[in-house]
């Protein structure tokens, strides 16, 4: 049975590849520095069930170390010049969109019919896993076509790739990290202590008043948190299910799901939800690291007032 593990495997495999062509790129004076950051990176990917809390503990201090004191440069891999991409993408004009239309197929291909495959009576992939390690399969699928496409070297995607990594910086593990945070929130209790602070301080007799301090409390946390999934256990144990499910009578399924989205609302307006909104101006070069998150909070803001009237209306 292929497992989750697989996936470790092949994405710490990448990051080592990252660490080995950093320590070699002599164009970039802190090249050490990003060598060492993803690496221990890999070695978190390779090896972290077998470091121990302790061991990882350390790892993420080293982490966080590096980039604190400002370890981290930026490379010059070996890779296209922006002149050669001009060219290849008037040269291939829409067949650029193949490898990217490449991934959800094979997604669905790996969900609907890699699933259902037994190899003498065990799951091929681990029926908990499927989607991810249909996703990694995809990944590995696309990158062969983009390959092949484009009659690119091997290597390319990993220079690539660590030229991405390289421009973003520390901020591509903030997703990683803030989950964890969120994790650990909820083993420490925090949602109850949120839970008694809210019915402290604000008064809870109508439905309105919980359903607005939800909303807006999941919207707070994931702005805070940076990932609605790390902000989802806080508020929910804290409000929505003593609160709004239990003494309100709420509907789990309604509660819950708009709930998550009340936290999306947050996701649009938080500079720690790196990947979604410093990613992109980072790669587009855009003057203002923030362009992205100014430009959705006028969405952000009349999307999360909207799901406030659809909880309310629907959940009870």
């Amino acid at each position: 049975m292929i497992k989750l593990g697989a996936v470790y495997l092949l994405a710490g495999l990448v990051f080592a590849a990252f660490s080995i062509f950093s320590a070699t790129d002599r164009n970039n004076p802190k090249r050490f520095g990003n060598a060492a950051f993803w690496g221990l990176v890999a070695l978190s990917f390779l090896a972290g069930d077998r470091l121990g809390d302790l061991g990882n503990g350390v790892l993420v201090l080293g982490l966080a170390l590096i980039a604190g004191f400002g370890w981290l440069g930026r490379g010059q891999p070996a890779t296209t010049s922006p002149e050669e991409r001009r060219a290849l993408a008037e040269r291939f004009g829409e067949k650029l969109f193949v490898p990217a239309l490449t991934l959800p197929l094979v997604v669905v291909i790996g969900v609907l019919l890699l699933k259902p495959i037994t190899l003498a009576g065990q799951p091929l992939l681990d029926p908990k896993q499927v989607t991810l390690l249909s996703l990694a399969l995809a990944a590995i699928v696309a990158v062969g076509v983009g390959l092949v496409l484009l009659r690119q070297p091997l290597v390319s995607p990993l220079q690539e790739g660590r030229r991405l990594m390289d421009t973003v910086g520390w901020a591509a593990l903030l997703p990683q990290m803030l989950a964890a945070l969120g994790a650990v929130f909820a083993l420490a209790g925090v949602g109850q202590v949120i839970g008694e602070l809210v019915t402290a301080w604000i008064p809870m007799d109508t439905r309105l008043a919980a359903v607005a301090v939800y909303c807006l409390g999941m919207a707070g946390f994931t702005i805070v948190m940076g990932n609605a999934f790390a902000a989802f256990p806080v508020m929910t144990a804290g409000v929505g299910l003593p609160i709004l499910i239990r003494q309100f009578g709420g509907d789990p399924a309604v509660v819950c799901a708009i709930g998550m989205l009340s936290g999306f609302c947050g996701t649009l307006m938080t500079p720690l939800a790196a990947n979604f909104n410093l990613v992109p101006p980072a790669l587009l070069e855009l003057p203002d690291r923030y362009a992205v998150i100014k430009a959705q909070i006028p969405t952000a803001l009349p999307l999360l007032l909207a799901n406030m009237v659809l909880m309310y209306v629907l959940a009870f």
